[in-house]
């Protein structure tokens, strides 16, 4: 296995992992402040992925597809907020279940009858399509990078936002004391809003960025959602730095532990067996992870100590 193989699966699995972040990020602040399960969050990753499709194929512009998408999404989000998830805030988690689950189910059909059940297509901008040379002789996909950067920028932004600003301080504080910040004056309802939209637009520019490598289809953000759980439940719930580390190892165990562990299997089967093997082994590597994490530390590697 040559070295620039192992390079370009490591940027890969980078590329992979941000943009978990962007899913897991949303989500967790969502757990972290409302204690609120929202299986619907993989749809506002399909709305914001839609949105682009429409956009950019009506504009030609990938930038405002990208604003759509964010808007789209956080837009939906606010619309779920209001009208379903508030009347489930002093409910038992499975009723929340139960109500986003059906909540997927509606997206799902409205998309379906909107768009139509054949996948949309998003091209990659020609100022990021193409390879880029990086040092050792390696060619990569500029775009790729610029998810990797995108990702990164968004991360920073967001642990400004969270740790140097007003609305910041009051998320963080509707984490440990809802009812004392209330008491205080905030308007909870507000704050409650406030952070669907934003997880929503994460969500939303995730489903966009990705988009463009891969179709956009009907169902595309529950396989995401799944993954998006793992990596809150591996960096603990509420925490920004737990999601973003979270991510970046379920990223980096999917996509390395599908070109190494077949390998792993051919020293000691045949090849047709050690692919097979290699590859059922593979799909597990980050649900293991997960298991391996939480038999080490329970709450997660950030989440707060019982």
């Amino acid at each position: 296995m040559s070295t620039i193989l192992i390079i370009e699966q490591v940027l890969n699995g980078l590329q992979f992992g941000v943009m978990l972040f962007l899913m897991a990020a949303g989500l967790t602040l969502i757990f972290g402040v409302m204690g609120l399960i929202n299986l619907a969050h993989g749809s506002l990753y399909m709305i914001g992925a839609f949105a682009a499709a429409a956009v950019a194929g009506l504009t030609g512009s990938f930038l405002l597809a990208l604003f759509a998408a964010m808007a789209a999404a956080a837009m939906a989000g606010v619309l779920i907020e209001t009208v379903v998830i508030r009347r489930l805030y002093a409910t038992d988690h499975l009723d929340q279940v139960l109500a986003t689950f059906a909540l997927i189910l509606i997206f799902s059909e409205g998309t379906r009858w909107v768009f139509g059940s054949f996948p949309l297509f998003l091209d990659i901008p020609d100022a990021v399509s193409g390879p880029v040379s990086l040092p050792g002789g390696i060619q990569y996909p500029l775009y790729r990078l610029v998810l990797i950067a995108v990702g990164l920028a968004v991360g920073l932004g967001l642990a400004l936002l969270i740790n140097r600003t007003r609305n910041g301080v009051q998320i963080r504080a509707g984490e440990n004391d809802r009812e004392m910040i209330a008491a205080l004056g905030v308007d909870i309802s507000r704050l409650y809003t406030l952070v669907f939209a934003l997880g929503a637009a994460l969500a939303g520019l995730a489903g966009a960025l990705v988009g463009a490598i891969q179709s956009v289809q009907v169902g595309m953000g529950e396989p995401v959602l799944i993954l998006a759980f793992v990596v809150i439940v591996i960096g603990g719930i509420g925490s920004i730095k737990g999601a973003f580390v979270g991510a970046l190892l379920v990223g980096l165990t999917d996509t390395l532990g599908g070109i190494f562990l077949p390998e792993l299997f051919k020293l000691f089967t045949d090849a047709a067996t050690a692919t097979s093997a290699g590859s059922a082994l593979a799909s597990m590597a980050i649900y293991i992870l997960m298991g391996a994490v939480l038999i080490w530390r329970p709450t997660g590697l950030y989440g707060a100590r019982a």
